[in-house]
């Protein structure tokens, strides 16, 4: 059983910058982040493959996160900048132990979750 814990969001204003971090109790093949805005399904934000640092992002992202690992905490960050109000969601922390590439984004990959950390973006 790998535990999850979160830390960072919290409120910025348009344009701005937040940084994100989730640190496992363990080993797991891929890490990502989701994000879950009111009324709306959750979504994958970005996710990294833990062996080799290779890296997925949605496109609504692309461009403005970046995920990135620690590998001597077991650490995934991500660095999120120029943040729009649509931005706005909790943001979970995931891990998969499944090393298979398919659906990194998608949340059924996924056995392991943080509790979440809210993220508002004002305009």
């Amino acid at each position: 059983q790998v535990q999850l814990v979160e830390s960072g969001g919290g409120s910025v204003q348009a344009g701005g910058s937040l940084r994100l971090s989730c640190t496992a109790s363990g080993y797991t093949s891929f890490m990502g982040w989701f994000r879950q805005a009111p009324g709306k399904e959750r979504e994958g934000v970005a996710a990294i493959y833990t062996r080799s640092e290779y890296t997925f992002y949605a496109d609504a992202v692309k461009g403005r996160f970046t995920i990135s690992q620690d590998n001597t905490e077991n650490t995934v960050l991500m660095q999120m900048k120029s943040l729009k109000p649509e931005d706005t969601a909790m943001y979970y922390c995931a891990a998969s132990s499944d090393d298979n590439w398919d659906g990194p984004l998608s949340s059924m990959k996924y056995n392991y979750w943080g509790q979440g950390t809210q993220v508002t973006v004002s305009s």
